[in-house]
Formats: C-alpha cells, structure tokens, sequence
C-alpha cells in the first residue's frame, strides 16, 4: 500500500500523535509506504485566497471553482496546494487522523479539503463519485473525541455518530471518488485508563495492516441518482 496520512493536531504528545506514531511504524514495518503531511507542523493555510493560484483566471472577481479549474489545466496552484495534491495522486489509501472538533473535522483539516480537493483535481466537468478523477484509492477516517461512546445513539444527546460522518462520507470522500472505510473512532482517551489506550493501540495496529483487505462501506453512486441532472452545479 501507499498510504499518505494527513493528520491534523497540535500537540504531537496527544493521543492523536500516539495514533500517528503507531501507524508509521506498523505500516513501515509491514512494508508499505508511507507518507505524512502534519498540518500543523507545516503550518498549512486554511483559509481560501488569490493566492492559492499564481494563474489568474478573472483579476477583477474571484470566484474560487473557477480559479481552480484554470489553475488544475495551467499547473497554477500555490506551492503549498500542489505538494499535497502530489502526495493525494501518489496515495492509494488516505487516512485522515485528528480529533472531532465541534461534530466536525479541525479546521485546519477543513481547509486542507477546501484548497487541496479542488474543482478540475478532484472533481469537475460533470466527473464525481464514481467518474472522479481519484476514483479507485481508499480512506478512513481515523479520529478521537471527548465524549463517551454511550452518547452516541438514535435516543442520546448527541445522535448516532453516521449522522455527523455522511456529510464526509458521501460529500468529501465519495464526491472526490474514494471508497470508505469503517471509521476508526477512539472514545474520551483522556479520561480512560492506561490499559485501555493501549488496547486501542492495538486494535489500531491490528486494524492497519488489513486495510487493502477489508471491504468499503456502499459507495454513494452518481448514476443511481440520475446524476446527468446535476451537471453544473457550483457555488
């Protein structure tokens, strides 16, 4: 396999960094590539600019799809963008690794999607889901959070945990063409006991060298939803 894991926290110590550690050691060791692009190490912009193009397609307004479909024919995405989108083309597995922040992926990670996922990359011209350019490469969502398990359910506080997940699922992950893992989901680590974030640590180790075994979750298919209807749409 060759695997890029982009993780997404700040404290190398955290559990997170525990969870990275673990898989680039065990995917070494069992002979796969691997490559990690640490968000915060690297400083990466989240937020969407001019300046993520050295192309300019309208000086006068920006719209950013549009920006980015030139940039993706004319190799004109900033530094930054075009070393991950080198990295996500090399992948055939993609673990995204971070903690749940508000329901939803950090911020940072939020803006990795938004400036590296883009329109003429990863998607465009009436190409997602299964037509998508990165069509055929995997990914699982490996990720902590501060709740418990207990509170994740159809008669809890917070509701069952796909409802939260299906708009990465199906609006990132098979919108970019990527099959989906079962998300690897690790339940309040800081307030559990040593023994238990050992034993996670070894269902994660354990969990990483059969992912080109295991079988996706049902890929969201453009054609089942007569997708010719939705040609152009944009924001």
């Amino acid at each position: 396999m060759k695997v890029l894991i982009v993780f997404a926290h700040p404290e190398p110590k955290s559990f997170n960094g525990a969870l990275l550690e673990a898989a680039v050691e065990t995917l070494s060791a069992g002979g796969h590539d691997v490559q990690v692009s640490d968000l915060y190490k690297l400083h990466f912009a989240s937020g969407t600019t001019r300046s993520d193009f050295t192309t300019v397609a309208d000086p006068d307004y920006l719209k950013y799809q549009i920006e980015e479909a030139k940039a993706s024919t004319e190799n004109g995405f900033a530094t930054d963008i075009a070393e991950q989108q080198r990295r996500v083309v090399w992948c055939d597995h993609l673990i995204l690794l971070y903690p749940l922040y508000w329901f939803h992926l950090p911020g940072i990670l939020k803006g990795w999607v938004d400036r590296v996922m883009a329109a003429g990359f990863a998607y465009g011209g009436g190409k997602w889901y299964e037509t998508a350019p990165l069509y055929g490469r995997r990914a699982l969502l490996a990720f902590t959070m501060g709740a418990p398990q207990d509170r994740w359910a159809d008669d809890t506080l917070f509701g069952p945990l796909d409802g939260i997940l299906n708009p990465i699922r199906y609006g990132i992950l098979n919108f970019c063409g990527f099959e989906a893992l079962e998300p690897f989901v690790v339940y309040a680590p800081a307030r559990i006991t040593d023994d238990a974030r050992r034993a996670y640590l070894d269902r994660w180790r354990e969990r990483l060298l059969g992912l080109d075994r295991e079988t996706p979750l049902p890929f969201r298919r453009a054609a089942d939803f007569g997708a010719g209807r939705y040609r152009g749409a944009g924001s």
